[in-house]
């Protein structure tokens, strides 16, 4: 009696899922180098339009404040600080919420990356 051996199919088919799993990695690691490059350019492009934003906001709300002021400087002046001041006030509310409506909104971080996964993980799963 000879003693068996394994099949050669066997090496080959060890080398194949080794192939696939390692080809299944490296397009994972593809995917998510991808998004963090998009949620970095979305971070940025975020940083710049809300400074924009927010410099010429402040001029404006400054000289529209200082022309109030002076307007009223002689007959109503509390009243027009009063005034801005309470207008100020919701204003600042009002930005909280849209910006928490913005926030919600977006998209979850890598959520690409967390499909594929989840897509891998049913593929391997064995079959109840």
């Amino acid at each position: 009696m000879s003693e068996a051996s394994p099949a050669p199919g066997i090496a080959a088919s060890a080398r194949q899922l080794g192939s696939g799993l390692l080809a299944a990695l490296a397009e994972r690691l593809e995917l998510f180098s991808l998004e963090v490059q998009e949620e970095k350019l979305r971070l940025i492009q975020l940083i710049l339009v809300a400074s924009a934003g927010v410099f010429a906001g402040t001029m404006a709300l400054v000289f529209v404040s200082l022309t109030l002021v002076c307007l009223f400087w002689d007959s109503a002046r509390l009243a027009a600080l009063a005034g801005l001041a309470g207008f100020y006030t919701l204003a600042f509310l009002a930005v909280i919420l849209v910006f928490r409506r913005f926030f919600t909104a977006q998209p979850r971080p890598f959520a690409g990356l967390q499909g594929e996964l989840a897509k891998d993980r049913e593929c391997i799963q064995p079959e109840s």
